[in-house]
């Protein structure tokens, strides 16, 4: 029993962690300023310093309503496009401090962004979790404004090769991939009550020119046989596991999952807001893509219910997505030892400061 609830990740597998606090901004809030440019400066100045006060050593002020994504990289860069500011970093390795506004761009809300930084990442998250929230309570206390709703959001991912045994990585660990709360509660972090958690995997399948040729060998300017083929064979590998809560996204845009309690569906262009109800045991499944036009890669999405949630952990669960996943590759004819197939364990957690 102990086993089942243990999944084993190579010791190659990459964490990173980050908060992210929103801050809805009012006509009343602007009228506290001279103007947009002197909101943002000062608003940005007071987080700088207290960031540096709580040791806090890459962090970030957003005030033009685009929304940040973080991902683990060797290399740290950051750039933004019509809806995305992304951000790619090594936790172990890369610092910063800065800021993004216009002065002349009245934003609909500012965006606080810490990134953890150092070696353990899991091990330190709940200190983390901890230093963040004292920075935003401080910082909240400094608003012109009288109880203004800050929400704040916790991200963590681990991310890992599930080919990396072929690839020559021998060395794993055990995790039970315990739900937040509970790792929170054992190193005397207390949530409040009133928090939302999600938790999924995420999978990305490049479309190479094996696999295109395999599944849909002559049509071309209609890949409707592709995503057909691709979409039932999620749901064929996954449906005896009981893992019934899937996206199949190809359209080109990042997906982002969200419990069906707190947000609705919405999409722009480079963004898939997607939601399920983690309560019922009814098959749920989100499916977008375009006969038309042909991506380079895929987003398989697995989304653990309150079912999938023991005692132990998420073990379980990622086990039963990690097989599901094998069954995948070996009826695509993947080849481990040249294919990347990369999947990112996320655990979130939102609520009210």
């Amino acid at each position: 029993m102990s086993s089942q609830h243990k999944v084993y990740i190579p010791d190659t597998a990459k964490d990173n962690q980050y908060i992210l606090a929103e801050i809805q901004l009012s006509q009343a809030f602007y009228a506290a300023f001279p103007d947009e440019l002197s909101c943002y400066q000062q608003l940005s100045q007071q987080f700088f310093r207290l960031t540096e006060q709580a040791g806090l050593r890459n962090v970030h002020f957003i005030a033009n309503d685009k929304l940040p994504v973080v991902r683990f990289h060797t290399e740290a860069f950051c750039f933004q496009t019509t809806d995305q500011i992304l951000f790619f970093y090594n936790p172990a390795y890369h610092e910063a401090q800065n800021s993004y506004f216009d002065g002349q761009y009245r934003s609909r809300k500012i965006s606080l962004l810490c990134l953890a930084t150092g070696s353990d990442i899991r091990a330190e998250a709940a200190q983390f979790h901890r230093s963040v929230r004292q920075v935003l309570q401080d910082f909240k206390a400094l608003l012109p404004l009288a109880d203004v709703p800050v929400k704040i959001r916790d991200h963590q991912h681990l991310s890992y090769d599930l080919f990396a045994k072929a690839k020559g990585c021998n060395n794993s660990y055990g995790y039970k991939l315990r739900s937040l709360a509970a790792r929170y509660l054992a190193r005397d972090t207390v949530l409040p009550a009133e928090h939302h958690a999600m938790t999924y995997a995420a999978v990305t399948l490049p479309l190479n020119r094996q696999l295109k040729q395999r599944l849909q060998p002559q049509q071309q300017g209609d890949y409707r046989q592709l995503y057909q083929s691709l979409q039932q064979l999620l749901v064929d590998v996954t449906a005896p596991l009981e893992l019934n809560r899937l996206a199949f996204i190809a359209d080109g845009t990042t997906p982002l999952v969200r419990s069906s309690l707190l947000e609705k569906s919405r999409r722009s262009k480079e963004l898939h807001m997607l939601n399920f109800d983690l309560t019922s045991p009814r098959p749920q499944l989100s499916s977008h893509w375009q006969a038309e036009h042909l991506v380079e890669s895929a987003h398989l999405l697995i989304v653990a219910g309150q079912d999938d949630m023991a005692e132990l952990g998420y073990g379980r669960f990622m086990n039963r997505v990690e097989q599901s996943m094998k069954q995948l590759a070996q009826q695509l004819g993947l080849d481990p030892t040249s294919t990347d197939l990369v999947i990112r364990f996320h655990q979130h957690i939102s609520y009210q400061l």
